[in-house]
């Protein structure tokens, strides 16, 4: 027999003590007590910006474009795309559909299907949190930025002097390079050196989560309010990003040489993982955030329409700020090609006024006139007489600036802060630049939060009852941890975070969310239940993609990742403060040690989560008396309806088979039992009948 069909109530809560016993609805009865209601959108527009706030993150502005550089521009669109549709699409449409049809956090929604899958849901919460504890950080150091961007020139724009003394480490590098690892992050030469605390960044961490505080203070209610601003301004800032960088010179080589494909790379096992991964970080699939957001909708809004156009404002928010990103970085690329050309023509100059070097061999380049291409003139020159003319010139390559590809904290803080500077007005420019990123930053914190506290106030009623303590508690929790990324060695721990603790954890959590709906609870029966709440049925293509193709896709990543840490000993990059450089390190060993940890601490629960229940049903059965009351768990309420077309019912035919008592008997006992159903409490005792 099958379980009963997930609620179907369009503002009820689903309360653990109430999933089984009270299905509301036509069917439901008079005299059965509703659950009180849930709370829920105020309007389609806040849930809406509030998923396209969380899903559209840093990772869209500083992780896609370098992706997109590095694996073959045009290419690589086209794999993401593809990927996109077979994988990322359907898992998430799942996730939206299971968290409005069972209106719980992850927790209740796996504990619905199946108790034993209770776990899946506490690894996404263990993963949030991990990931709150230095996506928070990195808000901090935009705050930072966004403070001492209201000055002119802006402190990263020029070598700072001490005693008529151009500092070393900025001349080796340059200014804003500078800047970030010695004056904001002040960092040490490995994760082994600890160092004290950074005092401005720690005032800023305080600020980000007094932030995050104030906005979650009312869970959805108040941050909902602000995503009308944080979720919208970045996409203004963008816009504007955009339409200045199309004016650059330089803006068109960058765009260009960003989107020229390369269709090999498609033969490469590495592309496909990193666009794997990408797709699936660019949804936010398996924080839990998508199924608590979704959780509060009504159970008739159409969660597929909101699916798909979630994810094609992702894409396209990525695409349009790969076109931003390639734009600025392509006319800083200009400027930088340009001062290597004016630098190699000083040299050129002095070659030839001390030695008796052939004059036709001087190029004749004007670097002024607006009307000639001095690049272009160079590198023909570079071509034909470069070998000739001694002191070791370069050619002063547009294409090598390009291929210099940044990702992270080194595009965001260093190029990007670097191609402002060039910018009439630089300081508007940054100012507007830092307060996106914080706003990007908040929208995908919220997000975050909420998939840790709606689960938890869901399945505990202490923690409902006192929601804004817990919220606040959280807040001061996360900062007290967060403070370790706040030491001069703590962006090497954000790395290390960012890399290793939600990546795996997270992927294993979505296999098990991909397995249990498809195989355990059935693609069938969950295509009915989102039939009965949408009241039209979905492709039948999503029950393949889901039960083939995604599953399928995500252990291939599961192995992909497995084996790359396997093979390769973890690594991170260092910055040198001898040589001015980046450099990169093995982790050492208690690093890894860490990175084990956290690995193991987040996916922990799935197999807790699974014994615990196990065990607790082996001891319950060891109690089972021999009567129908102790097969059934003792406590009873009535059905919602005549028949109980439930596992209990097989259970309890089983029962008068084994009895040799007739079915249509007229004993009360066996007429008051068809009519019997077991409260949430009991439902672990009969969880193997129940689980398909």
């Amino acid at each position: 027999m099958e379980k009963p069909p997930l609620p179907n109530d369009d503002y009820t809560a689903v309360t653990p003590e109430t999933q089984l016993g009270s299905l509301a609805g036509e069917d439901s009865q008079e005299g059965v007590v509703e659950p009180p209601a849930r709370d829920g959108w105020d309007s389609k527009v806040e849930y809406f910006l509030a998923q396209v706030g969380f899903s559209v993150g840093l990772g869209n502005v500083w992780r896609f474009p370098y992706l997109c550089h590095q694996n073959g521009g045009g290419a690589f669109l086209l794999l993401y795309v593809l990927l996109m549709i077979l994988v990322g699409i359907p898992l998430f449409f799942l996730e939206l559909a299971a968290g409005q049809s069972i209106r719980q956090g992850s927790i209740g929604v796996w504990k619905h299907i199946s108790p034993k899958l209770a776990g899946i849901g506490y690894s996404s919460c263990v993963v949030c949190f991990f990931v709150a504890l230095y996506y928070n950080v990195i808000i901090s150091w935009s705050l930072f930025y966004l403070g001492n961007s209201f000055q002119y020139p802006l402190p990263w724009q020029e070598c700072p002097e001490y005693g008529n003394i151009t500092v070393k480490e900025c001349v080796a590098s340059s200014p804003t390079t500078y800047f970030w690892f010695r004056k904001a992050l002040n960092i040490t030469d490995s994760i082994s050196e600890t160092g004290e605390f950074n005092p401005v960044i720690t005032c800023c961490l305080l600020a980000a989560w007094t932030i995050v505080c104030l906005g979650m203070f009312k869970g959805i209610k108040s941050s909902a309010k602000v995503m009308y601003f944080s979720s919208v301004f970045p996409y203004v800032v963008l816009l504007c990003f955009l339409i200045r960088g199309l004016m650059l010179e330089g803006a068109a080589e960058g765009i260009k040489y960003m989107f020229y494909p390369k269709l090999e790379i498609w033969g490469e096992v590495q592309v496909w993982r990193q666009a794997a991964t990408q797709v699936f970080f660019a949804l936010g699939l398996g924080f839990g955030s998508v199924i608590a957001y979704s959780s509060y909708n009504p159970r008739s809004n159409n969660c597929h329409r909101d699916a798909l156009t979630v994810s094609t404002i992702n894409f396209l928010t990525s695409v349009l700020a790969t076109l931003v990103v390639f734009a600025v970085l392509g006319f800083r690329a200009r400027e930088v090609a340009l001062r290597c050309v004016t630098h190699n023509l000083e040299k050129l100059s002095e070659q030839f006024s001390v030695g008796p070097l052939d004059r036709d061999l001087l190029p004749v380049i004007n670097i002024s006139d607006p009307s000639s291409d001095p690049l272009e003139a160079y590198r023909d020159w570079f071509k034909v007489h470069g070998a000739k003319v001694p002191g070791n010139l370069t050619d002063c390559s547009l294409e090598n600036e390009m291929n210099k590809g940044v990702e992270g904290t080194g595009l965001a803080f260093i190029a990007f802060t670097e191609a402002m500077t060039l910018f009439p007005g630089s300081p508007f420019w940054s100012a507007l630049f830092f307060l996106m990123l914080l706003n990007l930053g908040l929208s995908t914190m919220f997000g975050t939060m909420e998939g840790i506290l709606t689960p938890l106030t869901d399945n505990f009623k202490v923690l409902k009852r006192h929601k804004t303590i817990l919220t606040v508690c959280s807040c001061i929790i996360g900062f007290l941890i967060g403070m370790l990324f706040t030491q001069r060695c703590g962006n090497y721990f954000v790395m290390m975070f960012d890399d290793y603790s939600a990546t795996l954890p997270l992927i294993i959590v979505v296999v098990f969310e991909c397995f249990s709906v498809s195989w355990v609870y059935g693609a069938d029966r969950f295509l009915d239940d989102i039939e009965k709440m949408l009241h039209w049925r979905p492709p039948v293509v999503y029950k393949y993609l889901w039960k083939y193709v995604c599953l399928l896709a995500m252990l291939g990543l599961l192995g992909a990742s497995l084996l790359k840490m396997c093979f390769k000993r973890p690594t991170y990059t260092a910055w040198n403060r001898e040589t001015a450089s980046e450099v990169t390190l093995d982790y050492p060993d208690w690093a890894l040690g860490v990175l084990a940890v956290l690995i193991i601490f987040a996916t922990l629960p799935v197999p807790l989560g699974y014994i615990h229940s196990t065990l607790r049903n082996r001891a319950r059965r060891n109690s089972i008396g021999s009567g129908l009351g102790t097969d059934m768990g003792g406590v009873y309420t009535k059905c919602s309806t005549v028949e109980c077309d439930t596992p209990v019912a097989a259970l309890l035919d089983e029962h008068l088979e084994r009895n040799r008592i007739p079915k249509d008997s007229p004993s009360p006992l066996a007429e008051e039992n068809l009519r019997l159903l077991p409260q949430r409490e009991g439902e672990e005792d009969i969880e193997d009948s129940t689980s398909v």
